[in-house]
């Protein structure tokens, strides 16, 4: 950089005078002086600076950075309107509590997900990457042309509605809020995490979220999983079984209603619960941790449903050992057939694995041998050589436990995992036994007919990046009663009355004041009192900060601070078997008298980002920065009270410098 030159006032007057005289054309033009040639650098050689050493490493791991959709101005602007005027319904419907049976009656055939094309082995990388990027960019178009079709079709029986409303001199509360779009993955590097995993993998664990598990398990996923567990070669013969997590938060007879719902709609595909944590009080730390009485989560899986996991994984293996009944009706196969997967598998010695003895090797996904061939030809695979040991993949959607549920199974820290959905970017290979192996597969938000607002209360979202805060605070005070489960008061009350000076003969009193009424609620009123519980104001303006109040709250429903769950549709399940309470929605109150806001009022618990009017996908740089000092910060016990359940992660170490710089590539935007 040139040393600067020094400039006096005298100086810049002069230069001031000179460029108006030549403005005025007093004086002509000087000629412009040559800017300085530089120096190039040498061919190969690069500059010893940190940010170009670790450009390789960021570029990496942003290529596998999930892409969304951006929402419409014109939608984000309606949407806050609305907040403000529609009034929630109160007392909530029974039927607000139970998974919207619409859901399960939209034309499903027209949503997949992409599949792997086929390639053979004399194929070059180029051409198998430019068939991939093809295909891809033909399923896009098409899933983007019918999920807005299906956009459109709400938003015009909304319309209908409204004009019915005023026709008929109704209240305005029939329009509703805007119909939102629904997020899908849209980056192709993501979904080949997902084709790896499941070509190396025979069995296929999809976790589910117990809270909701049928929006984790839509009808494009079902599809997918049932062209491979169909299949007539050994490549695409797989078993998959269902796995519900968190049921530490809905709660065993929900957890149960759920099971036996999943089990009658896919009869075929065995279905287990887990849970991946417990609440460990910290009293061997300091005098001042043990004053507080910190509740930190710990990697745990109970004996009961480890055992119950194992078994069933015993089961279906020894299941796919057996030949399929194209092979038993011919005998000279049947010589000649080996199973495809191990034979000699020790479960007992995983069903006794503690966290000391699982066994040691751990493979990246970069360094995994390539998944098996995918051309037709089962009379060669029948008689292809056993594997070396048995593949288990996890799949699932973002924030459905996934990384948790190995940790938890080994017992102590194996992969990363945060609150944060999208954590996950490379696939990884855990050795729990000699012959057992997992592996670990990003989470990718599959394509559904599912509203945006949905998917923000189940986690699978990022809400850092979300700027529709208010619509999503509406759904959600319309299935459970928000103003109840946070004890706020209605900002109208806290307005001191006007006091009447007037004078009143006997027997002409005014009327009592209507202050007594209970108000109405609208999502904007729930915002706004808990920005005033919280202390939540504008920089400014003081005004209450309801951006950021929203952004609270949500991260209190998707950690599981507050209990929630939806019901399986009737009539499969008796609501009665659960234990409900009239105008509760899909709030579950805390059993133990917990408060779900323990200790969660420092600025970290809200990752100190007040999410304005016009906030997008450029402002998650700050976000997730905030987010990950957040890990570190409950890892100190700098924040007391209750931590979230994937503060546990954050105790096993910051990991090494090549997971650092991965996670300083995720502070990206979304792209379009």
């Amino acid at each position: 950089m040139p040393r600067r030159k020094p400039n006096s006032g005298k100086h810049r007057k002069e230069n001031l005078l000179l460029k108006r005289a030549i403005k005025r054309g007093d004086v002509p033009q000087p000629e412009e002086q040559p800017k300085p040639h530089k120096r190039r650098g040498i061919a190969g050689h690069q500059a010893n600076d940190p940010s170009q050493a670790n450009q390789k490493v960021i570029d990496s791991a942003r290529k596998l950075q999930s892409s969304f959709i951006k929402v419409s101005p014109q939608f984000l602007a309606e949407a806050k309107e609305l907040a403000s005027n529609l009034s929630l319904a109160r007392p909530i419907p029974t039927e607000n509590a139970l998974f919207t049976a619409s859901m399960l009656t939209e034309p499903h055939e027209l949503l997949t997900c992409p599949k792997r094309p086929k390639w053979r082995y004399d194929m070059t990388k180029k051409e198998v990457e430019k068939n991939e990027e093809g295909l891809f960019a033909k399923w896009l178009t098409q899933t983007d042309t019918v999920l807005e079709q299906w956009r459109e079709n709400r938003e015009t029986t909304r319309m209908q509605n409204a004009e019915g409303a005023e026709s008929a001199n109704v209240s305005g509360q029939l329009r509703g809020m805007p119909a939102s779009p629904t997020y899908f993955e849209r980056n192709l590097e993501v979904w080949r995490q997902l084709w790896r995993v499941t070509e190396l993998s025979q069995i296929l664990l999809v976790l589910l979220d117990c809270r909701c598990p049928l929006l984790h398990f839509p009808p494009s996923l079902s599809k997918y999983l049932e062209d491979y567990s169909s299949g007539q070669s050994r490549s695409t013969s797989k078993k998959v079984l269902l796995v519900l997590t968190k049921v530490d938060i809905s709660g065993g007879a929900r957890a149960n209603a759920w099971e036996a719902y999943l089990r009658q709609r896919y009869p075929h595909v065995e279905v287990v619960q887990v849970e991946s944590y417990y609440m460990d009080s910290a009293e061997d730390g300091g005098e001042e941790e043990s004053r507080r009485q910190i509740r930190r989560p710990q990697a745990h899986l109970p004996e009961t449903f480890r055992r119950r996991l194992i078994g069933t994984l015993e089961a279906i293996h020894k299941e796919l050992c057996q030949p399929p009944q194209r092979i038993r009706d011919n005998p000279d196969k049947l010589a000649k057939w080996n199973p495809s997967v191990r034979a000699a598998i020790d479960w007992n010695l995983a069903r006794q694995c503690t966290v000391s003895e699982p066994h040691k090797r751990v493979e990246d996904g970069v360094h995994v041998e390539a998944g098996p061939r995918l051309h037709d030809d089962s009379a060669a695979e029948d008689d292809a050589p056993e594997p070396e040991y048995l593949t288990i993949g996890l799949i699932g959607q973002p924030n459905v436990g996934k990384s948790s549920l190995v940790n938890a199974l080994f017992g102590e820290s194996k992969v990363r995992a945060s609150k944060t959905p999208g954590k996950t970017k490379h696939f990884q290979t855990l050795f729990l036994t000699p012959e057992i192996r997992f592996v670990d597969c990003p989470g990718l938000v599959m394509p559904n007919y599912t509203p945006m607002e949905l998917q923000v209360l189940s986690g699978i979202l990022p809400i850092s990046h979300i700027s529709s805060i208010p619509s999503c605070i509406h759904y959600a005070a319309s299935v459970m009663p928000l103003e109840r489960v946070l004890n706020l008061v209605h900002p109208t009350s806290l307005e001191p009355e006007k006091e009447d000076k007037r004078t009143w003969r006997e027997g002409m009193q005014p009327r009592p004041s209507t202050s007594d009424r209970v108000p109405k609620w609208t999502a904007m009123d729930i915002l706004t009192a808990y920005a005033n519980y919280k202390g939540y104001t504008t920089a400014k303006a003081g005004r209450p900060d309801v951006m950021r109040a929203g952004n609270a709250i949500l991260r209190l429903l998707t950690e599981g601070r507050i209990g929630w769950t939806f019901l399986p549709p009737p009539p499969d399940i008796v609501q009665d078997k659960v234990d409900m309470q009239e105008g509760d929605g899909i709030w579950i109150r805390s059993v133990d008298g917990r408060s779900h806001d323990d200790g969660s009022d420092s600025e970290s618990e809200v990752d100190n980002d007040s999410v304005g009017d016009s906030h997008d996908a450029g402002s998650g740089d700050s976000d997730e920065e905030d987010e990950e000092e957040e890990e570190e910060g409950t890892a100190t016990g700098q924040s007391g009270g209750l931590l979230s359940r994937f503060g546990v992660l954050a105790l096993s170490g910051d990991g090494d410098s090549e997971e650092d710089d991965e996670e300083e590539a995720d502070e990206s935007e979304y792209e379009n």
